[in-house]
């Protein structure tokens, strides 16, 4: 299945992608939450979708983020070898994490706000993990038991905040628009392998990024057991997984960033696409 979910901000109903048509779910699931991923949500919604009657939605309805403020947003960075060398960073020999709040999730289409003071607004195509059931000190060989499904995301990153200002990344990581996600969430069996989706990012029509998960450093497996064994992951929890090479911070002969005006197009195979503009804060 393909879980959507549509409306105003901050009032989405959630829905389902069949084919190319959208339908509103909202008589069988209240949202797609903690309580729908962790319970037999997924399972309930299968037999409401495969009887039918449901209402389409109508063209045009505005796409928010394909679930529910999760209880948090887990990235993993430097995940690529690509991204790391462009970087000038080491390999590293475990995942690096880091905490994006959740307070930056917004629509795949909604439009990307350069943050006040802002002067090196960049951008990273991600695969991001939905969990599905709760995992503590989960074995890499169970882990994907621990999967909801898969889903695209923009890892937004304001650069002098992340790397110039002190302290953790998060505050590079987590300014409002910082993650749209979406267009939907593409259940496991939707996906023949998430280890060879090729993703892609341009901006204003330049492609920027073209990578492919098999170049993943940690795959899905690991990623979800390393993560369990210093946190729990709960149902509805959002594991965003790194960014191949062409960030702007790597770009050559020296790094470029976002303006006000830019467009950002992005997508991964069997996930979709969005598309967000640049808008200055306060415009």
């Amino acid at each position: 299945m393909k879980l959507i979910r549509y409306g105003e901000p901050g009032k989405e109903k959630p829905g389902v992608m069949v084919g190319e048509q959208l339908f509103d779910v909202s008589t069988y699931v209240a949202d797609y939450n903690e309580d729908f991923f962790g319970g037999d949500g997924l399972e309930s919604l299968r037999t409401a979708v495969a009887a039918g009657n449901l209402t389409e939605i109508p063209a045009g309805a505005r796409l928010g983020a394909p679930l529910a403020r999760p209880s948090k947003i887990i990235c993993v960075g430097l995940n690529y070898m690509d991204h790391a060398s462009e970087t000038n960073a080491a390999i590293p020999a475990e995942p690096i994490l880091f905490f994006k709040s959740t307070s930056a999730l917004v629509g795949p289409n909604d439009d990307l706000i350069i943050p006040k003071n802002s002067e090196k607004t960049d951008w990273e195509v991600e695969l991001a993990i939905v969990i599905g059931k709760k995992a503590s000190y989960v074995d890499e060989a169970e882990a994907l038991n621990h999967v909801a499904g898969y889903t695209l995301h923009n890892d937004y990153s304001e650069r002098a905040f992340q790397l110039e200002r002190n302290g953790q990344w998060v505050k590079g990581k987590s300014c409002d628009t910082f993650a749209p996600v979406g267009p939907f969430i593409a259940t496991p069996d939707e996906i023949a392998d998430v280890h060879n989706l090729r993703l892609w990012l341009s901006v204003n029509g330049e492609m920027m990024q073209d990578g492919n998960t098999s170049n993943l450093i940690f795959n899905i497996p690991f990623v979800v057991s390393y993560i369990s064994q210093f946190m729990t992951l709960l149902p509805g929890d959002l594991i965003t997984t790194g960014t191949p090479a062409g960030v702007g911070l790597g770009q050559k002969p020296e790094p470029w960033y976002l303006k006000p005006g830019d467009i950002v197009e992005l997508g991964i195979d069997g996930l979709g696409s969005s598309r967000q503009v640049a808008k200055a804060y306060g415009t």
